[in-house]
């Protein structure tokens, strides 16, 4: 995080994330987790609050379990900060029938493919989604910037919302017919020429979700 609770970062579009990370590989930049999968589960409680207020109740499992809460974001020149609290969970499945119990409820299911490095005090994040690859550097904001020109990435489009905002562009665009971006949802779908152009659609102020 760029401060004790606050997240800063900028999500880029890139059509293919080898060239980035060779990149990171000849700049010296620190390998701290290899490409690991990893499944997302957005929750809400009945009334859509979170979804409506802007915020964000995730439970996520890759190597660990983590629960996220984030609260809205705004977005300027294409870095997005907000409030990010996050505590690691001993065990995923409890922790989800403990939200369930709480009266939230599963909206969201998201899949990820993510390699971590460092550089240039930044984090930099590889994401290997089902409809598309994105390069994540959060850090402080003048660090974002010297970080993002080292990778040779100044040109590559921001892309002003979550996740979950990103992938109901691809759904509402592509007519798709289920409501998770999983692995196994988007088996056998060829992705839209248009998909970069729909995930960087501009959006100053607050960040969509």
């Amino acid at each position: 995080m760029a401060g004790s609770l606050t997240e800063t970062e900028i999500k880029l579009w890139v059509a293919d994330i080898q060239p980035v990370r060779l990149r990171l590989e000849a700049v010296g930049a620190e390998l701290i987790a290899d490409r690991v999968f990893e499944r997302n589960v957005r929750f809400d409680d009945a009334a859509g609050s979170l979804t409506a207020a802007g915020a964000v109740l995730r439970l996520r499992f890759d190597s660990r379990a983590r629960l996220t809460y984030k609260g809205p974001g705004v977005v300027s020149g294409g870095v997005i900060s907000r409030f990010e609290a996050e505590v690691e969970v001993s065990d995923f499945d409890v922790m989800n029938l403990i939200l369930t119990h709480l009266a939230f409820r599963q909206v969201f299911v998201y899949d990820k493919y993510r390699t971590t490095f460092r550089c240039e005090g930044c984090e930099v994040t590889l994401d290997e989604l089902p409809y598309g690859q994105f390069v994540e550097i959060e850090g402080e904001r003048s660090a974002i910037e010297a970080c993002r020109e080292q990778l040779a990435l100044s040109t590559a489009r921001p892309v002003p919302h979550s996740y979950a905002g990103a992938f109901e562009r691809v759904r509402r665009n592509m007519n798709l017919p289920f409501t998770d971006a999983t692995f196994e949802a988007f088996s056998g779908i060829s992705l839209s020429e248009r998909i970069g152009e729909w995930l960087t659609e501009s959006e100053e102020g607050n960040a969509a979700q």
